[in-house]
């Protein structure tokens, strides 16, 4: 048994000259939230957008209503200094602030970006700090990452240092369009098998013809971006998505 399916199209294949309206769009195709990728050149080559372009699309999708509902914005920070932009996006409009374990092991501990200090970070106190700044905070691997960096993280009893979602890339962080790692599916997997109640995401080459291994794995948040903003029918790929999770739930 899994969570209810949520599905969050990247943003990132979006018509970046008519990005307002391709989200506001996409959310009337029937979608859950939208999957925001920020990249910052550092801790992966490529530059996407920072906070201003999330300010900028916020008025076009109205906020969730609810803890995780229509609406979320679902921001992928593939950031090498996660903590440092807290603030500043949840200021934007970001409510789920989804950083990578490799990144909060290897960071700092400033606040804002403009900070420095020789003081470190860990997985841990930044949840707590998401969470104290009004987010969900959600934790990413890659797939070199093994799994079991995630056990002490989430059994810990204090529950302001546990995630609210972990993601389990399914392909290599950067770059869209890259074919889906079946490789990755082990770990969500172990995940769901101790976390029955976890909203667990997969991202990267997720479609219609790889949502089947996803799902069986246990997977119920998908991310997909050019399966659907490609789509000449996206509201139809995003109900067979959801379908095919909704249907192992």
């Amino acid at each position: 048994m899994a969570p209810a399916a949520i599905i969050a199209p990247s943003i990132l294949s979006a018509d970046f000259a008519a990005l307002g309206a391709a989200c506001s769009d996409t959310i009337g195709y029937g979608c859950d939230w939208l999957h925001i990728d920020i990249m910052d050149g550092h801790f992966v080559p490529n530059i996407t957008f920072g906070a201003p372009v999330v300010t900028k699309i916020r008025p076009h999708v109205g906020r969730p209503q609810t803890s995780m509902g229509k609406g979320t914005f679902d921001c992928h920070m593939m950031i090498a200094e996660p903590k440092k932009w807290v603030k500043d996006f949840q200021k934007a409009g970001c409510d789920l602030y989804c950083f990578h374990y490799e990144a909060a092991i290897d960071s700092t501990a400033a606040e804002n970006p403009a900070d420095e200090t020789e003081k470190k970070t860990n997985p841990k106190e930044l949840i707590h700090y998401i969470h104290e700044n009004g987010m969900l905070a959600g934790i990413a691997i890659k797939p070199e990452t093994p799994v079991d960096v995630l056990w002490d993280i989430l059994r810990n009893p204090t529950k302001s240092e546990r995630p609210d979602m972990v993601l389990v890339m399914t392909v290599h962080p950067g770059f869209g369009g890259q074919k889906f790692m079946a490789s990755e599916l082990p770990k969500v997997k172990a995940l769901r098998e101790r976390y029955p109640d976890l909203n667990i995401e997969v991202d990267g080459g997720l479609s219609e013809s790889t949502i089947d291994q996803a799902a069986d794995a246990g997977a119920n948040v998908i991310v997909a971006g050019s399966a659907v903003f490609g789509a000449k029918d996206p509201a139809d790929v995003i109900s067979k998505l959801r379908e095919a999770v909704d249907k192992r739930a």
